[in-house]
């Protein structure tokens, strides 16, 4: 895979991502931002978490997209009897009497951790040196993931009875928290029209492995003009309550704001979305496309806030506006 220029490469990857839409369209319908977030965080090497009601096709969507992109994808089912062996693997003993490593489902390319909020911490943190490292350590011996690696995780938003949160530490790992909400009227018109008529058509692979990983190396190699750098760090730091850049929002309403993550992820997934929209560099309107995912789960409302019904994306929104 050769291209004579980057200009010519992003090009390719604009047609590919393209196509790539085409082929996930014939088996979801609508969902079209929820579908481009998932798929920047792809090739921005991040991972996603998913927040809807049931029966919304997250899991259908996440089997679609790895088949889109010729990808070995993993569901995890997450439960309060799970344990962390049972997502990375065990080793036994063998016929030989020597220990044998059992690769657990984390050895694929896209997982999906559904209802991740359903194990206790201890589970959870399994997937934390996975996503970070790329890699997990069992008996001291270190195991590599294959590449790419995407973890997508779900969470339900209404039933919270018998759930865990998820710790700070591991939310942040998450490049963006994307909510799913109800298809439009036509949308669902759609939906039950094509999946009550006979099988679901099957996407074509569009992309693989090697491709996936050329154009992740590509987006990492996009110039960012200073002032980009500059709008990223500042908008993160105006999360932070009590600094002398903080937005008057985040002390009257915020008691904890987004860490230098934020400012990251911020910068890759602008670079990203600037390419999907027919721009070699990134510009602040890519910074704000993608600002709300990134900063939904880095920054928490204090009482006030709550007790004057000031949701996160408003206080994000205020501040991108200023």
């Amino acid at each position: 895979m050769k291209y004579s220029s980057d200009v010519e490469a992003i090009d390719a990857f604009v047609e590919k991502y393209n196509q790539l839409r085409s082929e996930i369209g014939k088996v979801i319908i609508g969902q079209d931002e929820v579908l481009k977030n998932i798929i920047i965080s792809i090739f921005s090497k991040g991972h996603g978490l998913l927040v809807g009601v049931p029966g919304l096709a997250k899991t259908l969507m996440v089997n679609t997209i790895s088949k889109a992109l010729g990808l070995e994808y993993s569901r995890i089912q997450f439960t309060p009897d799970l344990m962390p062996s049972d997502i990375i693997g065990t080793e036994i003993l063998d016929e030989t009497r020597r220990f044998k490593f059992i690769r657990g489902p984390i050895f694929a390319n896209i997982i999906l951790a559904d209802e991740i909020n359903r194990t206790p911490p201890k589970t959870q943190s399994a997937l934390l040196e996975a996503m970070q490292e790329k890699a997990i350590t069992v008996a001291g011996q270190n195991h590599k993931l294959s590449e790419p690696f995407f973890v997508l995780a779900t969470q339900n938003p209404i039933e919270q009875e018998g759930t865990y949160p998820l710790p700070e530490a591991q939310l942040d790992r998450f490049m963006f928290n994307i909510w799913l909400d109800y298809p439009e009227f036509e949308e669902e018109i759609n939906i039950v029209k094509s999946t009550t008529t006979g099988e679901l058509p099957e996407p074509e692979v569009v992309l693989h492995s090697e491709e996936i990983l050329y154009f992740q190396r590509l987006i990492q190699k996009i110039p960012v003009p200073d002032n980009v750098y500059d709008y990223a760090v500042k908008l993160s730091i105006k999360t932070r309550p009590y600094n002398a850049q903080a937005h008057p929002w985040a002390n009257e309403y915020l008691t904890w704001g987004a860490g230098p993550r934020a400012s990251q992820f911020m910068i890759i997934g602008a670079k990203c979305h600037a390419i999907l929209n027919g721009k070699y560099s990134p510009d602040i309107e890519d910074v704000q496309a993608v600002s709300l995912p990134i900063l939904r789960h880095r920054i928490v409302r204090n009482y006030k806030a709550e007790a004057e019904g000031i949701g996160v994306e408003k206080i994000i929104d205020e501040m991108v506006k200023t």
